[in-house]
């Protein structure tokens, strides 16, 4: 189960360590934005557009690496206090009850919305901008897709805990 989830976690990795590099990307092309209009009075709706999809393409993509780095937002009120076993539990039926139907539904309702986009190779947002919004929409199908290689590594990985934990309880370590 290990390997398995050592294998799913790599993508996460390989992403994550990409995608983090849009994050200077994002600064550079903002920072370029606001010399350009507050120096030169020179704007361009494209380049606004710029920073709209490096920002939605660092933060959707990069999800499943914040995940797998264990940097997401978490409400620790009793997790800490509890056992091994008990946040093994816990976790399990977290990525099992809430993170797994939660992505499938996103994937599900946004994939008719997605699919008539490619199909008329949906244009820019505004007027001068850039003629790529399918592709920002389909980061929500790689945001659900990152996410639930991740939600099963987890998966694996509680799933592995629990058996440990159970064995060495049996006394079979």
């Amino acid at each position: 189960m290990m390997k398995a989830a050592d294998r799913l976690d790599a993508i996460n990795r390989v992403v994550g360590q990409t995608v983090r590099w849009l994050a200077l990307l994002l600064l550079a092309v903002q920072f370029a934005i606001v010399l350009l209009r507050y120096v030169f009075g020179i704007g361009a709706i494209w380049a606004d557009e710029i920073v709209l999809y490096t920002h939605a393409s660092l933060f959707m993509l990069a999800s499943g690496y914040t995940l797998l780095m264990d940097r997401h937002v978490r409400v620790d009120i009793f997790y800490a206090k509890w056992s091994p076993r008990g946040r093994a539990l816990l976790d399990l039926a977290g990525h099992m009850l809430l993170l797994m139907p939660t992505l499938a539904v996103i994937a599900w309702w946004s994939f008719p919305a997605i699919r008539n986009s490619w199909a008329i190779r949906e244009g820019a947002i505004s007027v001068g901008g850039l003629p790529f919004s399918y592709l920002l929409k389909s980061l929500t199908l790689a945001f659900c897709l990152l996410l639930a290689i991740q939600g099963l590594a987890l998966i694996l990985r509680d799933l592995a805990r629990l058996t440990v934990q159970r064995d060495e309880r049996q006394g079979n370590a």
